[in-house]
């Protein structure tokens, strides 16, 4: 192996040493799961790696590796089927002061994962990337003003939905109206009583009677 090979291959080992847990986290908000979210990761550190030695600078090297995550979590929310997916169970953390916060933050990242995949990568970017228009612009390779319009729109789904989702569980549920009492059985009537009449005694046949 070539010396600029060995300095090649020892440089990604660097980068992915210091910088797979920032991407593995920038995956998992775009894909919604870790076992995506590591398929992500694989496959935007492979083109990194093959794309290596025309990005020339190491300060070329993150920007175009999460651009790939983007565009792979793109092309995979596209075609893939978005059902039942495995997802790892959580303990129950002990602060019930902090149950309500919890619930909101799980509503509103389940609404995020819901949206379509451009506005959803944009709203990572900016808000979870912590990145401005123009940056998020440049890794997205679109214009700032399509960052603004998908952001807004992003934004405005958001807020209808959890909107939506508030004021039905506002309303109170009608409590159920009390079960009619079964109709009580038809009570049997007595037979009446029929009083004995008294019979007349039959006589006696008297002894030495003929027929006639």
């Amino acid at each position: 192996m070539s010396a600029a090979r060995q300095e090649m291959e020892e440089e990604f080992r660097e980068f992915v040493a210091a910088r797979s847990s920032a991407l593995l986290r920038t995956a998992y908000l775009l894909a919604g799961d870790w076992a995506t979210a590591e398929d992500l990761l694989q496959t935007a550190l492979t083109k990194t790696y093959l794309a290596w030695k025309r990005l020339g600078e190491i300060e070329a090297v993150e920007p175009y590796a999460r651009r790939v995550l983007v565009n792979t979590a793109t092309s995979w929310w596209r075609r893939r089927w978005h059902g039942e997916r495995p997802t790892e169970i959580l303990p129950e953390r002990a602060a019930p002061d902090q149950i309500d916060e919890q619930l909101e933050r799980d509503a509103l990242w389940r609404h995020v994962k819901a949206l379509p995949a451009r506005q959803r990568a944009v709203l990572v970017l900016r808000f979870y990337e912590d990145m401005t228009e123009a940056q998020t612009a440049a890794l997205l390779d679109i214009s700032t003003g399509t960052v603004k319009s998908q952001t807004s729109r992003a934004l405005n789904t958001l807020r209808q939905r959890l909107g939506a989702e508030a004021a039905a569980a506002a309303i109170p549920t009608p409590a159920p109206k009390p079960a009619a009492p079964a109709p009580a059985p038809p009570r049997a009537r007595p037979a009446p009583v029929v009083p004995s009449l008294p019979m007349a005694p039959i006589p006696a046949p008297v002894a030495g009677l003929e027929r006639g």
